[in-house]
């Protein structure tokens, strides 16, 4: 059965050291202090998703092997959450719509992010929904997150594949 299974999944292994990164660039407190990110179990996932969501996109615009790790990245994604929910007592009857809802956010950030980043919407139109989710985070909040955002994308865009695939990020 784990064989048949690895034939619809990349190996999420390749793109652990990635995920590994993003997760402790979003642990990073700025987020909260100068960001105004709500420091909670939903304002945590928010910069996560939007941090996995940039990361997202750098990868489907790269080579091969990064879009390998984009899916690859999702699963860790996905693998985390679930375990994440288990450990709060999530049990299996509604784990599959609680992963499938996380998963749907993070997907509807990537979407946003790609018109931010094509120009086609405002960082800060993005940031508004994908930080603090319609909250009014304040003008500096909002100016130090869209900053640390398009910092953070430059570096993104600055690193080879198989630099972002083996997690260096900026």
């Amino acid at each position: 059965m784990k064989s048949l299974m690895r034939l619809f999944r990349s190996e999420p292994s390749i793109a652990r050291p990635l995920y590994e990164q993003v997760v402790a660039r979003a642990r990073q407190p700025h987020w909260y202090r100068e960001g105004g990110a709500a420091d909670t179990m939903e304002g945590r996932f928010a910069v996560l998703a939007t941090l996995l969501a940039l990361t997202d996109v750098r990868l489907e615009r790269g080579g091969e092997e990064a879009r390998k790790a984009s899916v690859g990245l999702t699963e860790c994604f996905v693998d985390d959450m679930d375990s994440q929910l288990r450990q709060d007592g999530v049990g299996d009857p509604v784990m599959g719509k609680k992963v499938g809802g996380l998963v749907g956010a993070l997907g509807g950030r990537v979407g946003a992010w790609r018109k931010a980043i094509d120009g086609e919407e405002s960082w800060e139109a993005v940031a508004g929904r994908s930080f603090y989710r319609g909250a009014e985070p304040g003008e500096a909040a909002l100016a130090h997150s869209v900053a640390e955002l398009k910092r953070y994308w430059s570096g993104l865009e600055g690193r080879s594949d198989d630099a972002l695939i083996g997690g260096v990020l900026p």
